[in-house]
């Protein structure tokens, strides 16, 4: 929300005739205003289009050593490699302490669905 003053000709006089705008300069605040509006720009959550080729590019959480049922993930035994096909890395500190529900090989992408 914007307030401003607004006078037909600051010749004209009154109280707040210096400080408020004339024809002219309220339509370039408009136009500003607007443009300002537009630079913000859209806020779109997860991968465009484009991104989601290169998705597989990115580093992704790894088993990294055959694990058992019942073991516990790791530093150890969980890394960020790439190609992108399992957890997000920003999930890491989540999944660290988490048992295993079932017997996993050494290079499988990790999955929610390994996690008890």
């Amino acid at each position: 929300m914007i307030e401003k003053h607004f006078t037909l000709n600051r010749a004209d006089g009154g109280v707040d005739s210096t400080f408020s705008m004339e024809p002219a300069e309220m339509a370039q605040l408009v136009l500003e205003t607007e443009r300002a509006w537009q630079a913000m720009g859209k806020v779109s959550y997860g991968a465009t289009e484009a991104e989601k080729k290169s998705i597989v590019f990115r580093r992704s959480l790894y088993i990294v050593k055959d694990l058992k049922a019942g073991d516990v993930l790791t530093t150890d035994n969980v890394r960020a490699i790439r190609p992108g096909m399992g957890l997000a890395t920003k999930y890491l500190d989540i999944v660290l302490g988490s048992a295993i529900k079932q017997d996993v090989k050494r290079g499988t992408a990790l999955s929610w669905n390994f996690l008890k």
